[in-house]
């Protein structure tokens, strides 16, 4: 269903008001870090890495500060001028002293074993606290949650009360906002719509333990476990918009999956409207997105009726806003 959306900031707003301080806008997720500085002069220096997955717990903080590091000394920027450091994450989180951790099935080998090939055995890593040690304002969010207020403020979800984000990546991630409220709970886990169960497929072990939730089913990560024919979550949708049958039939099966989710969701919170981002989604938007509409469209109309999927208004750059409106 169309939807009249906002055209998103190019990337040159993606800045802070003059005479602000700057600020560091961390965004982790499975596959990658990307540390962003930012101040009114816009983008400083933005540098990205592949997720840091070995080693000892604290590896992935580690990491960041030496990104942030490495990013001020390139802009000419000291570390103690930064006034404040935004990180939007991957999930779940755990609370240790109330700071943050990670218990990320994506990045913590502990959690499902050995059978999920991630190279350490974690069940948390650390990120709160290392980082508060370094610097005087941290604010860590979980990055649906993170990237749902990006889209309410600068996005395709402007002026709407009741509406999610999702990120469909390397794994599923949902921000949740009712009456105007963003949902957040009591680790700030709110929204870990990916592992619901929705389906009595049992194929496929997520990286949280779970066998055949909706993350071990669609997320990139897991297509090409679960379907070998292709080696990657690209490979797959490019053999579909080909009109190849066998990789259609399983696009059809994931959209089925993902959009039963997507309609537990709407019914659940009464929503007006949810965008979606992440890099499975955006490079395929066009072919996925009405695939995704149809499991929601008519069904119970009471509570679908007006209901719009929508592409993040932020497009591709989503992460980047969502750790700057941490801190912004």
């Amino acid at each position: 269903m169309a939807a009249e959306l906002p055209v998103h900031p190019p990337a040159s707003e993606l800045r802070l008001p003059a005479g602000a301080a700057p600020v560091a806008c961390v965004d982790i997720g499975g596959t990658k870090v990307a540390v962003n500085l930012v101040d009114a002069q816009g983008s400083r220096e933005r540098r990205v890495e592949p997720t840091a997955k070995e080693g000892a717990p604290d590896a992935l903080a580690r990491q960041v500060l030496r990104m942030i590091g490495a990013s001020c000394e390139a802009a000419r920027i000291a570390p103690a001028d930064l006034a404040a450091v935004g990180v939007a994450s991957c999930g779940p989180f755990v609370l240790n002293r109330g700071q943050v951790e990670l218990a990320t099935p994506n990045i913590c080998g502990g959690l499902a074993g050995a059978a999920r090939g991630l190279p350490n055995n974690w069940t948390s890593a650390l990120l709160e606290a290392p980082l508060c040690d370094a610097f005087p304002r941290v604010r860590v969010e979980n990055d649906a949650i993170a990237a749902l207020q990006a889209e309410r403020r600068w996005g395709a979800l402007q002026g709407v009360d009741n509406c999610a984000y999702l990120t469909w990546s390397t794994g599923i991630g949902v921000g949740l906002c009712v009456d105007g409220r963003v949902l957040r709970g009591k680790n700030g886990n709110a929204g870990h719509a990916g592992h619901m169960f929705v389906s009595d497929n049992n194929d496929a072990l997520c990286g949280c333990g779970n066998v055949g939730d909706v993350e071990a089913l669609v997320a990139g990560n897991a297509l090409p476990r679960r379907f070998a024919a292709y080696p990657d979550a690209a490979t797959l949708f490019i053999a579909a918009n080909a009109g190849e049958s066998g990789a259609v039939v399983i696009i059809d099966d994931i959209c089925r999956v993902l959009g039963r989710a997507l309609y537990n969701l709407v019914v659940t919170l009464d929503l007006q409207r949810i965008s979606l981002g992440g890099s499975v989604f955006w490079h395929h938007r066009d072919f996925l997105l009405p695939r995704l509409q149809s499991h929601i469209t008519g069904k119970l109309p009471a509570l679908t009726d007006g209901l719009a999927l929508v592409p993040a208004g932020l497009g591709d750059r989503v992460g980047d806003y969502a750790a700057l409106a941490l801190v912004a």
